[in-house]
């Protein structure tokens, strides 16, 4: 034991020599004092050649001074700011786990009340008779003390004896129960739907028309035009215009095809305006590749749909009673059979109230009001148009959209006309619908041109292998009527659609080895219809031969 005492005593004092010898001389010594005498070394070499300087000598060694002074400065300011960032960073990092250390704690006690806050529900539940675990009325057996009159359960009367009362429901156990939305109040997964909700609550939506708004189709078609022109200075054709309110009255989804700067997009923006509304204008992207794009989701991690302008316009369209529009800008910049093909297939049903989206799986209190089961209801007063140039950079409209719209073709831009200044309308849905409804009425199409019309059918059939479905003579049923009774006629509007939905598909086809038939045909049409009639047909099909 002695021996290992003299041993770490020595070995304490060398150690103690050590760090003494470090300080005097090492740091002392080697750092202050000789850093000291460098400076001394310095002055004197500037003393023992300061004789032999000249003045701009002189001048160069001040200038050398003051640039090596800077250096220094520089070097020792950088190295207090790396210290200084260092101990920054360390305070950070220290406080970070402080934090998660914090959020930890509170996690665990966010745990353990949830926790508490079960159980006290659960007592509260089982107080009431009802099964927690099923949510069940259930049965609890309840003795009266013996020789008592027994227990008294409202409703129930009294149990002689000591007898078992079972409370509970007076009514059988049902095995099934319908679903019930939930009642959460918190903050709903819906902003921007919410949003709309709060906007219309209490709002009069209704249309007050007066007099001068209570017009026919005819001065509705002249009306347009002439507000286009004074107002936004847009110049269309009644021809154009009486096309586009027959194809609002045969479809919901309206394509406006054509060159760039000839008034596609416009043209809907305008009609918003003249029914004194704004359309909404959504530009679609060339990665859109399904329903989600243009509708949102819902988002799982966050528990929040994902709520496009898209769907909120769709919304707000429910709420009003006027004549809304949502523009799908240069629509085929995506394939349209991809992103809107469930909007095609639900409108393709002939009762309305089944024009319903599907937007969340289950329903909850705080959803919004018009979104019912989770499902949006497509309201009937909201036409979708679309946009679409045919270039390079775009996709081809397949048939199955354009069956099921309607197509305008736009070639070039209106020439200027002098129009009076003309006043927008108030219109609301029901009456243009009252005033589609009335065309139908008034302007059936007629047995002879339905006659004629199925001999061209079958020349159709027979020759190119072509053939169209009820869905075409449906809108042709009522594109017809409307174009009539905005001014134009019967044979026109069906050559209209003759021309864009049953000639267009013979893009589709090898058009080289049909240079005769397509010549047959238009001899055909001439002698069905008429040398002067059907000229949109004629002219397309003369296009297609130019594409030989």
């Amino acid at each position: 034991m002695n021996e290992f005492s003299r041993y770490y005593v020595e070995l304490f004092t060398y150690l103690w020599e050590d760090f003494l010898f470090f300080i005097t001389e090492v740091i002392w010594k080697g750092i202050f004092v000789k850093t000291f005498d460098n400076f001394q070394s310095y002055f004197q070499l500037l003393g023992a050649e300061a004789s032999t300087f000249t003045p701009v000598s002189w001048i160069m060694v001040i200038v050398t001074s003051i640039l090596n002074l800077t250096l220094v400065v520089f070097v020792i300011a950088k190295i207090v700011l790396w210290v200084k960032k260092y101990l920054s960073f360390r305070s950070i990092e220290i406080e970070k786990n402080d934090l998660i250390e914090e959020i930890a704690s509170l996690n665990d006690k966010v745990v353990s009340l949830v926790d508490e806050k079960n159980q006290i529900l659960a007592m509260k539940v089982s107080q009431l008779g009802i099964n927690a675990s099923t949510g069940q009325p259930s049965e609890k057996i309840i003795t009266a003390p013996l020789g008592g009159r027994g227990f008294v359960q409202p409703g129930m009367g009294y149990a002689s004896g000591p007898a078992s009362v079972v409370v509970g429901s007076s009514r059988p156990e049902s095995t099934s129960q319908p679903e019930r939305p939930d009642t959460n109040t918190g903050p709903s997964r819906f902003v921007k739907l919410i949003q709309v909700d709060k906007e219309y609550a209490g709002k009069d939506t209704h249309i007050y028309m007066e007099e001068t708004d209570l017009i026919a189709l005819p001065d509705l078609v002249s009306r347009f035009v002439n507000f286009a022109a004074s107002n936004l200075k847009l110049y269309y054709t009644p021809k154009m215009i009486s096309l586009f309110f027959a194809g609002l009255a045969s479809t919901k989804v309206l394509i406006l095809e054509g060159i760039s700067g000839t008034g596609k997009t416009s043209l809907p923006y305008a009609m918003a305006k003249f029914f004194r509304n704004n359309a909404n204008i959504i530009s679609v992207q060339p990665s859109w590749r399904d329903r989600a794009e243009i509708l949102g989701y819902l988002n799982e991690f966050t528990k929040r749909f994902n709520e496009t302008e898209f769907l909120k316009a769709i919304y707000e369209s429910s709420y009003r009673k006027d004549i809304n529009f949502i523009v799908l800008d240069e629509m085929n910049l995506a394939r349209i059979e991809y992103y809107f093909a469930e909007f095609l297939s639900i409108m393709e049903m002939p009762d309305s109230s089944e024009w319903k989206i599907d937007l969340v799986p289950d329903p909850k209190g705080n959803d919004p009001i018009k979104v019912i089961n989770g499902k949006l209801q497509i309201p009937n007063n909201l036409w979708f148009v679309g946009t679409a140039n045919k270039d390079d950079s775009t996709f081809t409209i397949t048939d199955k959209v354009y069956d099921r719209a309607i197509a305008l073709e736009f070639e070039a831009k209106g020439e200027f006309f002098q129009a009076p200044e003309t006043e927008p309308v108030s219109m609301s849905y029901t009456y243009l619908s009252e005033l589609f409804d009335e065309a139908f009425y008034k302007y059936p199409v007629s047995r002879t041109l339905i006659e004629k019309f199925s001999v061209l059918d079958k020349y159709v059939q027979q020759n190119f292998k072509i053939a169209f479905g009820n869905r075409i003579m449906v809108q042709l049923a009522k594109f017809i009527p409307v174009y009539v009774a905005c001014g134009g006629t019967e044979e026109d509007g069906l050559d209209y659609i003759f021309a864009y939905k049953i000639l267009r598909k013979f893009e589709s086809l090898n058009l080289s080895f049909l240079r005769n038939e397509m010549d047959t045909l238009v001899i055909q049409i001439q002698k069905i219809f008429g040398k002067n009639a059907f000229g949109e047909s004629i002219k397309f099909i003369r296009n297609l031969q130019k594409m030989l």
